[in-house]
């Protein structure tokens, strides 16, 4: 019973040294970020033309503002491109108030709902695609929310030839309800200080949708966007697709704010294990080690496995402490950063539930290969290719 004990209290200090040593990894990691490279934004000259793709269905919270942000571009020459499958969503009645408000943007509508794969979102974009005028173009969710000076920033890296994708990291900006502030927790708190630590240690795989910029003789040199019509991860497979052909990923310093409303519960954990799901897909591999970088709930299971021995009972405390006051950081200074800023203690007391939430999502994922996207079920196999549940 002393050897096992001693074994535990070994493991549990391991899991604290690595808690400990993730959480200021990754502290450092956002604010060399948000110091250095984040200010590192230069102008493309001349500006070329661009058409912004907004895929869009149903309306949601906040769209007209979103849509509006788009359409005050401090940029020469721009068309927007907006899309839906049904031609009763409700999201054209907000499109037609944005056509309206802004004549003198070139504003196209696209209403197909002819679909070209499992993945609605993609054919969504392939129809649209008919209409996009430009030699630029740049893919946007429709929750995003971004300023004036976005479009310059993000097409400025394709002055440089081998530059094929240039993508942004996002911050959750949360609707009102519980379910939304735990939902941007994740991504301000976890999933975007984990993709800024990966960048900085020379990871270029990520891109995500919410800003896709490139060149359309680089999406015609990958099979245009119907290689990706059937993929979970559509935006990784495209990333994937351009590092195929020779060209490089940028992450612009540029930070996209996205309105997050998650109305329930139920709504919240689909969401967020389709994520999960979307990263499994993305990193089979590493995924099973991924609870390394959940550093409170690992520092949790640490401090009691370490109380198990003898002695260093005051360091093992004093390890559990160190990380949950860089945790504490980490939340507070997510909170500080972006436009929209929310009160400092509002979400302190759902730290350690969104943490824990992590944990159940995650291994959640091993047990279903079955997703909800917009109100239909697909399944995901192991290569992030979907199809649809009957």
């Amino acid at each position: 019973m002393i050897v096992l004990h001693f074994l535990l209290s070994i493991l549990g200090f391991g899991a604290l040294v690595i808690s400990a040593g993730f959480s200021a990894v990754a502290l450092t990691a956002i604010f060399v970020w948000r110091s250095w490279f984040a200010r590192k934004q230069t102008l493309l000259e001349p500006q070329p033309p661009v058409t912004i793709l907004k895929p869009l269905c149903g309306a949601e919270p906040g769209l007209y503002t979103h849509l509006r942000s788009f359409c005050l571009q401090q940029y020469p020459a721009f068309q927007i491109v907006f899309g839906v499958r049904d031609p009763t969503d409700a999201a054209l009645v907000v499109v037609q108030r944005i056509i309206a408000e802004f004549p003198q943007v070139r504003i196209d509508v696209v209403v197909d709902p002819t679909l070209h794969g499992d993945n609605y979102k993609t054919s969504n974009l392939i129809n649209m695609m008919k209409r996009a005028s430009h030699g630029i173009l740049v893919i946007a969710d429709s929750d995003a929310v971004v300023g004036a000076d976005y479009l310059s920033v993000v097409t400025a890296p394709l002055v440089e030839p081998d530059v094929g994708l240039v993508t942004c990291i996002y911050r959750g900006v949360p609707t009102e309800t519980v379910w939304s502030r735990l939902g941007a927790m994740y991504i301000n708190e976890w999933f975007m200080p984990s993709v800024v630590l990966a960048w900085l240690f020379g990871h270029r795989q990520y891109a995500s949708g919410q800003t896709l910029c490139f060149r359309r003789d680089t999406l015609r040199a990958i099979g245009g966007l119907q290689a990706v019509a059937n993929h979970l991860a559509d935006d990784f497979r495209l990333g994937e697709l351009v590092r195929g052909v020779g060209q490089r990923i940028v992450l612009s310093g540029y930070e996209v704010e996205v309105e997050h409303h998650e109305p329930s519960a139920d709504a919240l954990l689909r969401h967020e294990v389709r994520w999960m799901r979307t990263l499994h897909v993305v990193r089979p591999g590493a995924y099973r080690w991924m609870f390394l970088t959940f550093s409170l709930p690992l520092a949790m299971v640490g401090v009691v496995l370490a109380s198990l021995g003898t002695g260093a009972v005051g360091v093992a405390w004093s390890l559990f402490a160190a990380t949950s006051v860089m945790r504490l950081v980490l939340h507070f200074a997510q909170r500080l950063s972006g436009r929209r800023r929310r009160p400092l203690l509002a979400d302190l007391w759902l730290v350690p539930a969104r943490d824990l939430l992590l944990c159940w999502t995650w291994g959640r994922s091993f047990s279903t290969s079955s997703i909800t996207w917009r109100g239909s079920e697909f399944n995901v196999d192991d290569r992030g290719v979907m199809r649809r549940l009957a």
